[in-house]
This record gives structure tokens, C-alpha cells and sequence, in this order.
């Protein structure tokens, strides 16, 4: 039992011992010190956090996700889907690009327990009920760098990211704006 409930526990367990040393991860700060597991546990000293790529990712320092982004992923064909969110976290195919536009950017993933066959993007939301309005979210794509703030989070019966992790009892829905475009990911 403690063995399937690790990824979760881990997760809260990091988040709560962040919280209580004060730690802050940051998005560029290069006089930060370096991401890794080691550094999330042991220090308090600021966390500086690089995107895994700059052609479609997606950072949310609050709660310690850097993952890539599949897009153009089919939201109705489950066996595409699942393969796709093995690599990270997926882009809706009928949803927009991020862009300075107005449009909506529909991006889902898992919030589990299953690591083991769900592969390593498994745990990637388990913290996204920790997301309070005003939260900053930021999505790279193309070389240019998006920060959003949230501005609604609402639970409901149906399909999207599962709460609690793990669990199909509720599903969480994030909204977040648009507040800032930048080229130069210095800048954000």
C-alpha cells in the first residue's frame, strides 16, 4: 500500500518541507542554485529552475513542475493520448496556441499514483490543487516565454486532471491569463 501511495506522498512531502524552510524555486535566476532532488530536500536556499526545452514546455514554480509539452494531442482517441502524456504533459489539438492572441490553450495530464505504467510524467499534476488564484503558470513555445496568472480554479464529476491523485472523484480545472509575452526568457 505505502508502495503505490509513494509518488503521492512524496510529492506532498517535498511540497510541505519547502514550505516550512521557506524555499523558493525561480524561474532564471542563475545565481540560484541548481535543480535536482537532492537540492529540493536538503537546502533552502533558492532553486533555480531552467525549462526542459524552449519549444513547448510548460513551469509552475510553486509546485516544482518543468515539463515538456506534446502538442496537437487528439482529446477524444484514449490510447493516443495515454502514449503521449508517457512524454508529458498534452496540448489539446482542437485548442490554440500560445500566442499574445486572445484564444484558449487547453493542456492536460496525469494526476496519479500509477508512475509504474503511466511512465515518468505520471505525477506531474498531483500538486495542481496547490495552485491558488494569482499563481503564476508559464508556458514556453516557439523561443518565446508566456507567463499566466490564475485567475479560476473549479472542481467537477467528468474528464480532466484528476483530484485527488489517483483518484476519478473530482476533476480540477485551472484557468489562468495571460499577463506577460516575452522573447528574452531572461525576462520574465
Amino acid at each position: 500500500m505505502l508502495l503505490t501511495f509513494m509518488p503521492v506522498l512524496k510529492d506532498e512531502i517535498w511540497y510541505a518541507l519547502k514550505n516550512l524552510k521557506g524555499q523558493k524555486l525561480t524561474l532564471g535566476d542563475h545565481t540560484a542554485q541548481k535543480d535536482s532532488v537532492f537540492a529540493r530536500f536538503l537546502t533552502s536556499s533558492p532553486i533555480n529552475i531552467e525549462p526542459v526545452n524552449k519549444d513547448f514546455a510548460l513551469v509552475i514554480e510553486k509546485i516544482g513542475v518543468n515539463a515538456p509539452v506534446i502538442a496537437d494531442v487528439p482529446v477524444l482517441d484514449e490510447a493516443i493520448y495515454n502514449k503521449a502524456l508517457e512524454s508529458g504533459i498534452a496540448h489539446a489539438a482542437s485548442s490554440d496556441y500560445p500566442s499574445d492572441k486572445p484564444g484558449n490553450v487547453y493542456m492536460f495530464a496525469h494526476a496519479s499514483v500509477n508512475l509504474f505504467s503511466l511512465g515518468k510524467y505520471a505525477t506531474v499534476f498531483n500538486l495542481l490543487r496547490k495552485l491558488d488564484l494569482g499563481d503564476k503558470v508559464y508556458v514556453f513555445y516557439k523561443g518565446d516565454s508566456y507567463a499566466y496568472e490564475v485567475m479560476n480554479k473549479e472542481y467537477f464529476k467528468g474528464w480532466t486532471t484528476c483530484d485527488p491523485p489517483g483518484t476519478t472523484f473530482n476533476r480540477l480545472i485551472l484557468t489562468a491569463k495571460l499577463v506577460k509575452k516575452s522573447v528574452d526568457t531572461q525576462g520574465i
